[in-house]
């Protein structure tokens, strides 16, 4: 993924910032391709908003299955709406869809050696196609995205500017909880509105809310500086970051349950024996492949 270096050999963070900053602007869904998602009718026929988080919910169950990494489920997401963003697809394939951004963003954050096979990915997830579909299917994806995967993710600035904020005040870390922040980050990718949102003002908006909600009472100066810091360097305007720290706060309102706060607490298993693998869908092995997909972009 995205490299960034703390420490004594470390470059200085501004230099840092800029290079993740300059990165942010080319992996950014197309918005106009998202307006069209967001502007269509729930009739069954064309992508809508409602259909994309679904699928995203999907992901982080996959995701919690698995055990896999947080860098995975975001880099996922990025790679799903940049896709829906400029290809027009049938609901009928967005599980296809969602399936090949899950594992694009798999063999490209986890170790090898935890990467699974593309059918028992299938059999899982209990989707209705077959390998040689998911194969087709994630060529046209890497093809439609030029193949530039490695995309810096609202992920990787949410722990960058947490690691900054530390380096600043030591007695941040007790402070400032990394594990919460990535949860409550979950939870806003599971919301379309964020699509349209920069991963770097997101992940500032996440620490403000933050901050705001558990220190307003006993206020930490150098938290206040640290965080007044990151918003002039990323050239956010008060009244902006407000108004993205009010949709944060209402979206996590609505998943504001133990398992949003704690979603890597207690790790789902499914311990099946391979005959109850293959009856997961028994009819798997006997399903046609998808008809071919159209590629008309927006």
């Amino acid at each position: 993924m995205i490299d960034k270096v703390t420490g004594a050999g470390a470059l200085p963070f501004p230099v840092q910032l800029k290079a993740l900053l300059d990165q942010e602007a080319r992996y950014q869904p197309k918005l106009s391709g998202l307006r069209v998602i967001e502007s269509a009718q729930d009739n069954g026929l064309r992508m809508t908003v409602k259909l994309r988080d679904f699928q995203v919910r999907e992901l982080l169950s996959l995701t919690r299955f698995f055990g896999f990494s947080g860098d995975t489920f975001s880099l996922a997401v990025n790679l799903l709406d940049r896709f829906l963003a400029v290809v027009k697809i049938q609901p009928k394939h967005l599980s296809c869809v969602g399936l090949c951004c899950f594992y694009i963003a798999v063999k490209t954050s986890e170790e090898e050696r935890t990467i699974p096979l593309a059918s028992d990915l299938i059999r899982i997830s209990q989707n209705r196609f077959t390998v040689h579909d998911m194969m087709r299917m994630e060529k046209i994806v890497l093809e439609k995205l030029y193949w530039k995967v490695k995309a810096p993710t609202a992920l990787h600035f949410l722990r960058f500017f947490h690691s900054h904020i530390q380096e600043m005040d030591a007695e941040s870390k007790s402070i400032l909880n990394i594990e919460r922040l990535e949860a409550q980050l979950k939870a806003c990718h599971c919301s379309f509105i964020f699509t349209k949102i920069k991963p770097s003002l997101l992940a500032l908006s996440l620490l403000a809310l933050e901050i705001e909600d558990q220190y307003e009472c006993e206020p930490v100066p150098a938290l206040k500086e640290a965080l007044d810091g990151l918003q002039e360097r990323l050239s956010v305007k008060a009244g902006d970051l407000v108004c993205m720290r009010e949709l944060v706060a209402k979206c996590l309102a609505e998943y504001a349950t133990t398992k949003c706060l704690k979603p890597n607490g207690q790790r789902l298993r499914w311990m099946i024996s391979g005959r109850t693998a293959r009856q997961l869908k028994h009819s798997y092995y006997k399903i046609a492949h998808l008809p071919t997909i159209p590629e008309s972009a927006y």
